[in-house]
């Protein structure tokens, strides 16, 4: 009685954890396309930077004020050595995301980063010689031929925006990559990432946006915008990225991998349909067919990747191993100690 109780209230936790996942991602989307549609605040640079100063604030706020979180100690060379790349390679991520969702659709910019699988296994087998199981090219089959039917089909297509949205697909592809070499030794969580990141994120985005944007800033509010609710807005945006960052932890710690999979494939369908609900983009039927393929290969892609990661290995055959430690691969951490991590 007492175990299904148990069980009961695990089902019941992961379900309020992915529900939040959801409202928070979806309502930070929502919030910046509003942003730059809606209030006529086309500065994503600007956006971008005010995200990675919330999230600066509340990574500190979680971490050295109410203590929720343990602070994963980094020595001060491996900051510069390995926590900047990551915060640069981060901070163009964030930025191309906003720049494509200033151009483009979110329905068109959310399926577009379902191609990150793709870019990730292909970005892994080219620059550091990867080797996949043939049922890992044969699940990417479906994702690739989604977003071309998308982008064919796609009835609001800006050519800048769509360049946007892939390259960020290889931004966050190359951060992935890259943090297996970067933060050997560290297991950081979503917390401890935007505690380190978001500060770096912040000092390489203000000046690009104070230069870039600064005057089309100033004539925005010359335009009289209703102030209060314009900053309400922007920054509230920036305070739900940040909390989006601790639903992701969160989540994480309470569903498998599997449920993670899928829960993310659908918030991006849950995506678009607020989206569409709230902008009335034009959405044509075999767009929504070529975003579904997308969706159903992503969650295709990630059930092939949990069935290979529970098989043995047999003798002879290549492996999916991590990045190659050789001598392409970063040197190791300053500060490797086991009471460096947690």
């Amino acid at each position: 009685m007492e175990e299904s109780r148990l069980c009961k209230w695990s089902v019941i936790r992961s379900v309020l954890a992915i529900l939040q996942w959801w409202g928070f991602n979806v309502t930070v989307i929502i919030m910046n396309k509003w942003i730059f549609q809606k209030m006529d605040f086309k500065f994503p640079l600007t956006v971008s930077c005010i995200h990675f100063i919330c999230s600066a604030i509340g990574a500190y706020t979680v971490i050295k004020v109410l203590k929720l979180k343990p602070l994963i100690v980094v020595d001060s060379e491996d900051r510069w050595r390995r926590i900047f790349p990551m915060s640069f390679v981060f901070c163009i991520n964030i930025v191309l995301g906003n720049v494509s969702l200033r151009y483009i659709p979110v329905s068109f910019m959310q399926t577009i980063k379902s191609f990150t699988p793709a870019t990730t296994v292909i970005l892994q087998r080219l620059v550091w010689s990867k080797h996949f199981d043939l049922r890992i090219w044969a699940s990417l089959i479906p994702i690739v031929g989604g977003i071309l039917l998308t982008s064919i089909t796609e009835l609001s297509f800006n050519m800048f925006g769509f360049c946007a949205a892939l390259f960020g697909c290889l931004a966050t592809s190359t951060k992935t990559i890259l943090a297996e070499s970067l933060l050997h030794g560290y297991k950081f969580d979503s917390i401890n990432t935007v505690y380190y990141m978001a500060p770096f994120a912040t000092m390489i985005l203000a000046l690009p946006a104070l230069l870039l944007e600064g005057p089309g800033v100033v004539a925005w509010l010359q335009t009289d915008p209703p102030l209060l609710s314009s900053f309400f807005i922007i920054f509230g945006s920036g305070v739900l990225a940040f909390c989006l960052n601790f639903s992701i932890f969160y989540v994480i710690h309470s569903t498998t991998a599997v449920t993670f999979n899928v829960a993310g494939n659908l918030k991006v369908a849950v995506a678009v349909t607020c989206s569409w609900l709230i902008f009335r983009n034009p959405i044509s039927m075999m767009n929504a067919v070529g975003c579904a393929i997308t969706l159903i290969g992503c969650t295709f892609y990630g059930y092939v990747r949990h069935m290979l990661s529970q098989q043995k290995p047999t003798p002879g055959t290549p492996r999916t191993p991590r990045t190659p430690r050789k001598s392409m691969e970063f040197a190791p951490l300053v500060n490797d100690k086991l009471e460096d991590k947690v």
